[in-house]
């Protein structure tokens, strides 16, 4: 990535990483670029009080999974094990836990790789993601739906931080804009990731998540 040079900063573990590279996706020329210009907030917000809470949460976490691993799909051929040595977003490793709690450092693809099996093995489980009325969602849902979401945000931080440009380069970081505000927007309703836990793409959120001023209207849709 030597595309992106700048700071360096200290990581939130402590340790100094090694330079912070510039974030071309803060670029005005990219930020102003979605494919759709409505109130995300009134998107994610809960229907009705007749829907069930969990209902919500199942269905949109699960459209959100299957829109983020479409979106990687789309960058995977560069994200590889030589390009991507470890799982980074801005100054940032992420590590994966196994059910034990064990400590791996993975490539990125290999990190990914276990993001999406584990949560496609959740939202297609009867017993967490049930599909049949009538049945209860476990007690242990909402702290599972968090774990999705800090997983999922993992994975669109490094497409961000690694891939940018070659998202630039296939034309869809207005689609990637859109999705990641939609995200944000959602976990942010509902609570789902800490805040310390995003904090790293801030800057980004607080950008895309506002409200597109009337005259940015034409820039909503990517040519």
């Amino acid at each position: 990535m030597d595309w992106l040079m700048g700071k360096s900063k200290t990581k939130p573990n402590g340790k100094k990483a090694p330079a912070e590279e510039k974030k071309h996706y803060m670029d005005p020329e990219y930020t102003k670029v979605r494919v759709m210009d409505f109130d995300l907030k009134d998107l994610v917000a809960l229907p009705t009080k007749e829907i069930d809470l969990n209902e919500w949460l199942a269905s949109n976490t699960t459209t959100f999974f299957n829109l983020i691993n479409l979106q990687y799909s789309t960058i995977s051929e560069f994200c590889t094990g030589d390009t991507c040595q470890a799982m980074t977003a801005c100054n940032t490793i992420y590590y994966w836990y196994d059910e034990r709690g064990k400590k791996t450092k993975c490539t990125a693809p290999q990190y990914v790789d276990l993001v999406m099996t584990f949560v496609q093995k959740l939202v297609t489980d009867e017993d967490i993601f049930p599909t049949k009325y009538g049945k209860d969602f476990p007690n242990s849902f909402e702290s599972l739906v968090k774990k999705v979401c800090r997983y999922l945000f993992h994975v669109l931080a490094h497409i961000y931080w690694a891939h940018f440009k070659e998202t630039v380069a296939l034309e869809l970081q207005g689609h990637l804009n859109t999705l990641y505000a939609h995200f944000i927007v959602f976990v942010r309703e509902f609570n789902l990731v800490e805040p310390k836990e995003t904090c790293i793409m801030d800057d980004l959120s607080e950008v895309l998540c506002a409200p597109l001023p009337p005259h940015s209207h034409n820039h909503v849709t990517e040519r």
